[in-house]
């Protein structure tokens, strides 16, 4: 199946870019632009896209809230937004995060690991950049207070397996890293995952991330 990639960056040569980029593979296609976040909305709604590669900076609406609005819409409830930007700050990647994106890179990132990385997000699971990653456990760390799992709305009613399961995602494990670990099929920890992103009311993997470090489920440094 082909994964149909949406572009919105307000600079035309990075859009060529990776328009030459993304075509060249043969699973990936580009199949429509934007300049501007409000561009990228109504792109979003018009050109059937698998994923949006969205940028922060962007004139007239920003990436931040391009998203948002992208992922609250239910007529575009099957489309995923990978953040790529230049700002790997911690204040924009749980920006990021909350708003709704599915991953978070910076534009340094290698040629092929965008394309793994696109395919990831399509696949459904959560992409964070090791600089993104560091930048929200920093976030974590800062804060003097964690709040307790168990006064999050859904996190009492998680079961030991799938508590389990969620501070292994927090961690950043893959699916098939899961089961290694619980000696259980990765189809058997998607479901795990799957319940657990349902309870909390978690959007997505990325979402149950932030979730697992800022209800302390997930400590800095370790699980």
């Amino acid at each position: 199946m082909t994964i149909r990639v949406l572009l919105a960056d307000d600079q035309a040569l990075l859009r060529a870019t990776f328009r030459l980029l993304l075509d060249s593979a043969p699973d990936i296609e580009v199949v429509a632009e934007a300049a501007t976040g409000a561009e990228a909305v109504a792109r979003a709604r018009t050109s059937r896209a698998d994923i949006v590669l969205m940028d922060i900076r962007m004139p007239d609406l920003d990436g931040i809230e391009a998203t948002r609005r992208i992922t609250a819409d239910d007529a575009l409830a099957g489309v995923k937004v990978l953040v790529l930007t230049t700002f790997e700050t911690d204040e924009l990647v749980v920006a990021a995060l909350r708003a709704g994106a599915s991953g978070f890179l910076g534009k340094g990132v290698a040629p092929g690991a965008l394309l793994d990385a696109i395919r990831t997000v399509a696949a459904g699971d959560q992409l964070l950049s090791p600089i993104a990653t560091r930048a929200l456990i920093e976030r974590v760390l800062n804060r003097p207070d964690p709040a307790s799992g168990q006064q999050v709305p859904g996190m009492a009613d998680l079961t030991d397996r799938e508590r389990e399961v969620t501070q292994l995602v927090g961690g950043g494990l893959s699916n098939i890293e899961i089961g290694e670990r619980l000696y259980i099929s990765p189809s058997t920890a998607k479901t795990h995952v799957n319940r657990a992103m349902m309870k909390t009311g978690a959007r997505d993997r990325a979402q149950l991330v932030v979730l697992a470090y800022e209800t302390g489920l997930v400590s800095p440094g370790g699980q």
